[in-house]
């Protein structure tokens, strides 16, 4: 054995402590991810009102609506902080109406809470063939929508909070809408909303 070299025995004892280290530090990180992963919200629209729908000067349309929108934290050690979120109406795949600002939502563990965003009151330019569209199905009384909530946000667990992470919330309703008519419509479809984190 050359000078300056640490024996055989003291090498293989540095590795084996190196080793268990390295070992409880990935079982400990396994345990707490699995404690503490989060679980993403859900949403579901359970209510929508139109104020405003003006289709006479194609290619703009102008409407406004209010969707009441249930939120779940199905987490029970995570909460949610919603640092930025804007809502906005799609049709057929084309935005109807400007993205609309949302204030911040801070969402408790375990928790539901109820958001009623008021989107529109804009004119919109759109194709001819979406115009033409959301008059026929508003003549026929049932029009699909999607509403978009896009944003982000953090989970926090006790003092630990994560980075930053882009939500995209789709939900898709079918609406009873009769031409002329103001204010609450029926729900005629409206499964739980898509959530993409």
């Amino acid at each position: 054995m050359g000078p300056g070299f640490p024996p055989k025995d003291s090498r293989q004892a540095v590795c084996s402590c190196i080793t268990i280290f390295l070992l409880l530090i990935g079982v400990t990180a396994l345990t707490l991810w699995l404690v503490y992963r989060p679980h993403k919200p859900q949403f579901k629209v359970v209510g929508a009102a139109i104020y405003e729908i003006n289709t006479s000067a194609p290619p703009l349309i102008s409407i406004t609506m209010q969707f009441t929108l249930v939120t779940r934290n199905p987490n029970k050690r995570v909460s949610i902080y919603y640092d930025r979120l804007s809502a906005f109406v799609s049709y057929r795949d084309q935005a109807i109406t400007p993205q609309v600002m949302l204030p911040p939502l801070f969402h408790e563990r375990h928790s539901t809470v109820v958001v009623s965003p008021l989107v529109g009151g804009g004119a919109v330019p759109v194709s001819v063939e979406v115009a033409n569209g959301l008059v026929e199905d508003e003549a026929y009384g049932v029009v699909g929508l999607r509403l978009a909530l896009l944003g982000r946000l953090r989970w926090k667990a006790g003092a630990i909070r994560t980075g930053h992470y882009g939500v995209y919330v789709k939900c898709d309703v079918l609406v009873g809408l009769k031409k002329g008519f103001v204010g609450q419509v029926p729900l005629l479809g409206s499964p739980g909303c898509k959530v993409d984190i």
